[in-house]
């Protein structure tokens, strides 16, 4: 028999190639697929018909800091719903928030309760910086967002080499001082929670405006609008995280830090050369005390500042450090 052509084993092989893949499409139970993971191992993978997006369960009453919230209104209602669908579904923002949560409301609450802040406020802590001590475009700074000047009004000290804005226990005192002398004047939580984000005479004009003496009746600049919805929305998933598919397993929420304080009252030239001393690298000490913004301390007559030097397990990246500065050695 003659050799088959080139052209008939391309139309050979092309015609096999069709079959295959036809066999493969077909193959499966229906809606999931079998799929070979990274590792070698397979997995069902879910169709697009399979993965579904819920609304978020509202509750029939809800309120801010001992205060009612009206969810009869249809706004207030529609309002905190789009605040808890944008978090339920911000998947790693909201799982960040909750553990980080456990690391630093244990910090924060009892602040608050000494300065008789309701414990709600620790959510508009939460919803301003998400628990990290970030800088905003505007250039608000820390846990609390406390602009330069707003900082230096509440006592914080802000300099080239100190801002407490970076310090959480010295910025929520600054915080409970500025909550409190809003409901001095408010006299209501929720319009508190307002006057922080706008400022307590932007919410006060908005207020004889309107001829209005609720958060619930005024209208204002949509951040505002939204601001204590978003603080609703954050304690609604921290009280029930599984309602709203959140499963932070406790062995791996972050943990309370661990530390001893050292009284500083003399000058510090070299901050490196000071953790190097304590058993600690440099970023360590930087992470414990973010407050530390360059590589000295200047501490003025009379004055003195208090250090976090970190304990077990928060120590242990010292042992790096000192091995790696004995082989340089």
């Amino acid at each position: 028999m003659n050799e088959p052509s080139l052209m008939n084993r391309i139309l050979f092989v092309v015609g096999l190639l069709m079959v295959v893949l036809a066999i493969s499409s077909c193959s499966g139970p229906s809606g999931v697929n079998a799929q070979e993971n990274d590792n070698g191992s397979t997995g069902a993978i879910m169709s697009r018909h399979d993965y579904r997006i819920h609304a978020s369960p509202l509750p029939d009453k809800i309120s801010f800091a001992g205060e009612f919230v009206p969810l009869n209104v249809f706004y207030v209602k529609e309002s905190l719903e789009r605040e808890l669908l944008v978090n339920t579904y911000w998947h790693s923002s909201t799982l960040l928030s909750l553990k980080r949560a456990r690391r630093w409301f244990p910090v924060i609450e009892p602040i608050l309760k000494q300065n008789r802040i309701p414990d709600d406020f620790k959510y508009l802590c939460m919803i301003e910086s998400n628990l990290t001590n970030v800088k905003s475009p505007a250039g608000a700074s820390g846990f609390w967002q406390f602009m330069e000047g707003t900082a230096k009004e509440y006592k914080l000290e802000l300099n080239a080499d100190v801002d407490e804005r970076y310090h959480v226990e010295k910025s929520t005192e600054a915080a409970c001082t500025y909550l409190n002398k809003a409901y001095e004047k408010f006299g209501n939580w929720s319009l508190v929670a307002a006057a922080y984000n706008a400022g307590s005479k932007r919410i006060e004009t908005f207020m004889q405006e309107q001829q209005a003496a609720s958060y619930f009746d005024l209208l204002m600049a949509e951040e505002t609008e939204r601001y204590l919805y978003r603080i609703l929305a954050l304690k609604m998933i921290d009280a029930n995280p599984s309602v709203y598919g959140f499963y932070p397993n406790d062995d791996n929420l972050y943990l309370p830090l661990i530390y001893t304080t050292i009284t500083v009252n003399e000058t510090i030239t070299d901050l490196a050369g000071f953790a190097r001393k304590h058993g600690l690298s440099y970023k360590l000490l930087k992470v414990f005390n973010p407050w530390l913004r360059s590589n000295k301390l200047p501490v003025a007559a009379g004055k003195s500042y208090q250090i976090k030097i970190p304990g077990e397990p928060f120590n242990r990246t010292h042992l790096i450090y000192s091995s790696l500065n004995d082989s340089i050695k």
